[in-house]
């Protein structure tokens, strides 16, 4: 999490990156909290400035470069630190989630190729490296669904579509704590691709998005079959395809993957299945602090300025890219 203070409104936001210079002593006091050292000596105190090269901070004491964006998603990128910000916060506090196109043009992209490139680095910083397992706050559903548009003319068993884990924690109020709140209510999420619904790959997926003890709600598939063995409270039901006793089991996990689709499909009119797990990892973001849009804007900049992003080859590499989300 970004320790730093951060603006709570729109109008706060403007005021505290107005330019360059303030979105670089904000990346400053992320790297150095406690002042400048450096990256190759371990020098402490004050570096060379430079005014029209902001982003490096030069070491009195072997004359290195450190460079503010070394190591990030930013690294080696043209667009000014100002449109990095400006992109940070349109991704996580549109409620909708932003298309490529809309963000090209609410930031004056030029390049459509590079406004999607910019999209996919910051769904990196959607990922903390040190992200929790879920399950201490309340019961959790978990459940797999295939994702991705429709495959014609193929056969009986023939799909492009991707397969997807979902596992969401389920809170309970003892009492709304104000008008029209709901007592249940999803809490945090976590989604992965999985390759198949054999019980090696679906243990798998729990064992890393799930905490040992915890509630765990499944339908009746063989493939959870072990999680009790393995220190789960499991408590599965057999479904056969009765969609009320589907709702009645596991609505929230349902509702996720309802969600995913529309979104998917509304704000991004269907996406590849060599870039979902990006897209999985901005979703599951989003759900989490949908709550609090300026406290995910805080932590997309904190976790994008301490993770290297992806080059070119890496982006559109079909066998690249993470398939867990935070």
């Amino acid at each position: 999490m970004n320790p730093l203070p951060f603006p709570e409104t729109l109008l706060e936001f403007q005021n505290a990156f107005p330019n360059e210079s303030a979105c670089a002593t904000y990346l400053e006091k992320l790297h150095w909290p406690d002042g400048f050292v450096c990256q190759r000596c371990g020098l402490a105190g004050e570096p060379y400035r430079f005014v029209k090269r902001i982003t490096v901070l030069r070491c009195r004491g072997c004359s290195a470069d450190n460079r503010l964006t070394a190591g990030t998603v930013m690294q080696d990128s043209k667009m000014p630190l100002q449109t990095w910000f400006w992109a940070a916060y349109l991704v996580t506090s549109y409620t909708p989630g932003i298309s490529a196109t809309q963000f090209q043009r609410q930031l004056g992209i030029n390049r459509y190729e590079t406004a999607f490139q910019m999209l996919h680095k910051l769904r990196l910083a959607t990922v903390r490296p040190d992200r929790d397992l879920i399950g201490s706050d309340g019961h959790v559903e978990v459940d797999e669904a295939f994702v991705g548009g429709k495959t014609h003319g193929e056969g009986q068993g023939k799909t492009h579509k991707v397969l997807v884990g979902a596992a969401v924690e389920v809170r309970i109020l003892d009492k709304p704590r104000r008008n029209g709140e709901r007592k249940v209510y999803a809490g945090r999420l976590r989604l992965a691709i999985i390759a198949d619904r054999k019980k090696a790959t679906l243990e798998k997926f729990v064992r890393e998005s799930v905490l040992t003890g915890s509630k765990v709600i499944t339908d009746g598939w063989y493939g959870y079959d072990n999680l009790k063995a393995l220190g789960y409270d499991h408590q599965p039901t057999v479904i056969g395809g009765d969609h009320e006793k589907t709702d009645a089991v596991l609505p929230m996990v349902h509702l996720v993957f309802s969600n995913l689709k529309t979104w998917l499909m509304g704000t991004h009119h269907g996406v590849s299945s060599k870039h979902l797990s990006a897209y999985l990892n901005e979703f599951t973001f989003r759900f989490n602090r949908r709550f609090y849009p300026m406290i995910a804007i805080n932590s997309v900049l904190g976790i994008m300025t301490s993770i290297p992003g992806q080059t070119y080859r890496e982006l559109y590499d079909k066998k690249s890219g993470s398939h867990k989300g935070d």
